[in-house]
């Protein structure tokens, strides 16, 4: 498959360091292929069970139902997506509450050494939260994983949250945000999903808008455009009926943009798509049936994150407990694995704004109970 080389992306300034950063200089050329990692193999598991390679360590941050430390707040169960957003010297680490009744969403404030600062809420009362994505003006788009769910628009820096329907009712999964055409990119968590892109009457107002989907064949590669959805409060008929021609995804689960691609995850075919939305083409940067030489490391593909050096992080639910790393050469390979949590997923994961910190969750942790998450940060030697 031809490669196709992009220019590094102009960084879009500390607002939109949600979305991990920012330059990148090649887009992934699918598929991606097993090979040894950039930072050699892991290790034995540390004291928090988890194999790193050299360099690397971790540590808890929260754990569900219990106080996160320095603070008042207790953290939420099923810790879901994630995201980091810059706060002056430091940063702030949101994730969703796969729970339902009662979802929502928290926040952890930390200072410029990654010291705990404070912890609150800033969303409750909503269905199983599951993935998201921020925005450039600093606001997290928490999305419902439910029939006819909503998306939810917070204020990490304060404010209340508000509904956005404009975004459609469907089983939202993940959100990416594109600075440059100015739309919101949408999985959806069904076995025939399709992939969405909400275009606001005006950029930074999310309140109306219009949603579409990606009209293309069944091939794995090809050409795409884009057609309104003629109802995006998917009553009587599901949004992701309405488009004829639309494309049918299995299962979408993590988004991610960055330099005019977009990255997202199908978790009923193991694949990861890689979406050139300046050319209008899409293909497969992974797909566990293509994988050589080998068995395929990364299976159970779900929310997925992006370093500024241009390396695209994949978080296993189920598999071995890994999150996978494929590089913009097309190498994947283990990064971490999480030991003794084999009833568990791992979610959320985010890089602060200076790329030495990786969050993530395990969402049951080693209870196998939504009660039982945690919430780790992984430090080291990132290449960036």
């Amino acid at each position: 498959m031809e490669r196709r080389t992009f220019l590094r992306a102009s960084a879009l300034g500390a607002s939109t360091l949600a979305f991990t950063g920012s330059l990148w200089q090649d887009a992934l050329a699918a598929p991606a292929q097993n090979a040894p990692g950039p930072y050699g193999a892991l290790l034995a598991a540390d004291g928090n069970g988890i194999r790193l390679p050299a360099g690397f360590t971790s540590r808890v941050i929260a754990r569900s139902g219990q106080l996160v430390p320095g603070t008042s707040h207790t953290w939420h169960s099923a810790p879901d997506g994630g995201a980091c957003f810059a706060d002056g010297g430091g940063w702030i680490y949101v994730s969703n509450s796969e729970v339902n009744p009662g979802g929502g969403a928290s926040a952890i404030r930390f200072d410029s050494s990654g010291g705990v600062v404070s912890a609150d809420s800033i969303l409750s009362g909503t269905r199983q939260n599951c993935a998201g994505g921020a925005t450039p003006w600093n606001t997290w788009l928490s999305c419902e994983e439910v029939s006819l769910g909503y998306v939810y628009e917070t204020y990490p820096f304060g404010g209340p949250a508000v509904r956005r329907p404009a975004l459609g009712r469907f089983k939202h999964e993940a959100a990416a945000a594109d600075p440059v055409r100015k739309v919101i990119y949408l999985t959806e968590d069904e076995t025939d999903g399709r992939f969405y892109r909400f275009v606001p009457a005006t950029w930074g107002d999310l309140s109306s808008g219009t949603l579409q989907a990606l009209v293309a064949g069944s091939a794995t590669s090809g050409t795409f455009t884009w057609a309104d959805v003629p109802d995006p409060d998917g009553s009587p008929t599901v949004t992701r009926s309405q488009v004829s021609g639309s494309k049918s995804f299995n299962g979408g689960e993590g988004c991610h943009y960055a330099g005019d691609t977009v990255w997202f995850t199908t978790k009923g075919d193991n694949r990861v798509w890689q979406v050139d939305v300046a050319a209008g083409t899409y293909e497969l940067a992974y797909d566990d049936s293509l994988v050589s030489p080998g068995t395929a490391p990364l299976t159970g593909v779900d929310n997925l994150t992006g370093s500024a050096f241009g390396d695209l992080y994949v978080a296993e639910d189920g598999g071995n407990m890994e999150i996978c790393l494929i590089t913009p050469d097309d190498r994947i390979s283990p990064f971490l694995r999480i030991n003794g949590q084999g009833s568990s997923e791992i979610t959320g994961p985010a890089f602060n704004p200076a790329g030495d910190r990786l969050y993530f969750s395990s969402q049951r942790g080693t209870s196998g109970s939504s009660s039982g998450g945690i919430t780790y940060c992984v430090t080291g030697p990132f290449r960036t």
